[in-house]
């Protein structure tokens, strides 16, 4: 695994977004354990994995990552920016890691 890929792991965990329960807002740190458990029961693939997955569709270096639920699956986002400086924001499902957009961001 590249050193980069343990900070993105970080940035994709801290990033999150809150949830509010029983119990009141869960905090920041617990949006870890959340995806850890996500990694745990299957529902999201290993980071390295998306990673892989991401830059066979789009070549480059990964300058972004983050990790949400939307309609009730977990979607990797990602920006890359591709040899020749374009960047490019690449949507994953994180558990099949099918691709699901690549945008240019211009």
């Amino acid at each position: 695994m590249s050193r980069l890929a343990p900070r993105l792991l970080l940035l994709a965990l801290s990033a999150l977004p809150p949830a509010l329960g029983a119990a009141g807002p869960v905090r920041a740190d617990d949006d870890g354990e959340r995806a850890r458990r996500a990694l745990e029961r299957g529902e999201i693939r290993p980071l390295d994995a998306v990673l892989a997955a991401a830059r066979a569709a789009v070549p480059g270096d990964v300058v972004a990552l983050d990790l949400k639920r939307d309609d009730g699956r977990w979607l990797y986002k990602l920006r890359i920016l591709s040899p020749d400086g374009r960047r490019r924001d690449v949507k994953i499902d994180a558990s099949s890691l099918k691709v699901l957009d690549v945008d240019d961001d211009d």
